[in-house]
């Protein structure tokens, strides 16, 4: 195998007798360290991000670069493209698959739903369902290179200052399957007003996720109570009337026989919580202090010019009632401002949300499927590039995969961690690479890959696996009883 190196950009990797084209170099080379990605400015050091095996790159523009005429012998690059199209196809249509599968065992727990449920469920059923669900959810979002955050991660989520200046609380112990996904880790610009610079406007990075996924399901009733009374040491019907308390605070869509998913986009890091059913505002420490001053002036004074009012209640008691109403008015006045400054809160909490809100359930589903195709198109087509001009083996698959990351970050100054061991096995699974016995990885060739998929195509339609057919009874209704 011709010599990869550890910096090798893989235009120079992938150059070898008889094709001796390489790759194209990039005609506008980006910086490495502020990159412009969905308009937004990625200058949080490597170090600290982390690096990710999201490729945010376009498949389309991918393919482009890839395919271009001075990378390959004369007449191969339309071959290669045409190629690379049948693999695009392929592979959203293996994804669409399980998509479909996916989208008839998540129906039952569907919030969203408007079809007639013909079907019902026993509980061990549901169970079995439910896990299947959050198996496929994950499997997919591993798929679209998004990352799991653990929900006790107090680094990540249990954070006290807020970009919106929302202090959240959430209770993760009413969730009975919670899941946290991110993709691109990354910094905003923008502008705050703070007395330091005597509230004139000064520009700031915000670490925010562009994009964050949540999976949740509460746990069911009785469960929750159970759960109270081992914790709590206290009889069922207290714990009943807490869960039913905590349960009053969720929006009344919000039931323990559904499955949620949301997808938002550009969530400030500090600000996780407020993506939950159930955040629970809090003061932060400058809003006690500013109405705690106001409120405790406030009855102050009026005590003050109450008090000799107050003692005339022998001599002059209307005076007295007058004043005593008066100094309720002001510690009512005073509990409002208390009120008034949570329902703040609840308003800037709800006009972000609405901003930076997706998908909801299955429109998750399908956004997610989209990706993860995508990705994977992405991974297959680098990845069949280099093998296709190579003669490898398994144990250069290290400095093959150096050599993607470095033409990635040359070609488009994106800094990733390519998977190519999964890339790797689907494309063996499909018959598009081999392996010899003594690890000797062989590419189809470009034609031959093309008239390979073409066929596999042709036989995909029947092998399709029947879903679900054992699942539930059918639920036996009234032929004169029309549906509302």
């Amino acid at each position: 195998m011709t010599s990869i190196g550890v910096s090798a950009p893989l235009a120079a990797a992938t150059a070898k007798a008889g094709w001796q084209r390489p790759l194209p170099a990039p005609e506008h080379p980006v910086a490495d360290k502020s990159i412009q990605v969905a308009g937004f400015d990625q200058v949080l050091p490597e170090e600290v991000r982390g690096r990710e095996k999201f490729i945010p790159v376009t498949a389309t523009a991918l393919m482009d670069r890839l395919t271009a005429s001075r990378a390959w012998p004369r007449g191969e690059a339309a071959a290669v493209r045409r190629f690379f199209r049948y693999l695009d196809y392929w592979r959203r249509n293996k994804h669409n698959a399980s998509l479909i599968e996916l989208l008839q065992t998540y129906e039952p727990f569907s919030p969203d739903s408007d079809l007639l449920m013909t079907r019902s469920f026993t509980k061990e059923e549901r169970r079995v369902m439910q896990t299947r669900v959050i198996r496929q959810v994950e499997s997919i979002l591993e798929q679209a290179n998004y990352k799991r955050i653990d929900p006790t991660d107090v680094e990540m989520i249990l954070t006290r200052e807020s970009h919106y200046g929302l202090d959240l609380q959430v209770d993760f112990t009413a969730f009975e399957e919670c899941l946290i996904y991110y993709r691109g880790a990354s910094n905003k610009r923008d502008q705050r007003r703070t007395y330091r610079k005597f509230y004139r406007k000064e520009e700031f990075d915000v670490p925010i996720f562009q994009r964050l996924c949540l999976v949740f399901k509460l746990k069911p009733f009785d469960d929750r109570v159970r759960e109270i009374m081992l914790q709590k040491m206290i009889s069922r019907k207290e714990a009943e009337k807490i869960v039913k308390r905590l349960r009053a605070e969720l929006p009344p869509a919000v039931t323990d026989a559904n499955i949620y998913l949301k997808l938002f986009k550009n969530i400030p890091r500090t600000d996780i919580e407020m993506c939950f059913p159930n955040p629970r505002v809090r003061f932060r420490a400058f809003d006690k202090l500013k109405l705690g001053v106001t409120a405790g002036g406030g009855l102050g004074m009026g005590l003050v010019g109450a008090a000799g009012k107050i003692a005339l209640v022998a001599s002059n008691p209307l005076a007295a009632a007058g004043a005593a109403v008066g100094l309720g008015g002001i510690a009512f006045r005073q509990f409002f401002n208390f009120v008034n400054q949570k329902q703040r809160y609840m308003v800037v909490l709800a006009q972000n949300l609405y901003f930076h809100a997706m998908a909801d359930n299955r429109g998750v589903m399908i956004k997610l499927t989209d990706r993860a195709a995508e990705e994977d198109v992405k991974e297959e087509m680098l990845l069949y590039t280099v093998l296709v001009k190579e003669r490898a083996n398994r144990r250069d698959l290290p400095a093959i995969d150096r050599a993607i990351e470095e033409y990635l970050k040359g070609s488009f100054g994106v800094t990733v961690d390519f998977d190519l061991e999964d890339a790797l096995g689907r494309l063996i699974t499909d018959g598009l690479v081999s392996e010899a016995a003594d690890g000797t990885l062989t590419a189809l060739m470009p034609r031959e890959a093309a008239t390979h998929l073409d066929t596999m195509w042709d036989t995909f339609l029947d092998n399709l696996p029947d879903i679900g057919d054992n699942e539930g009874t059918e639920v036996a209704r009234d032929p004169n009883v029309s549906r509302a």
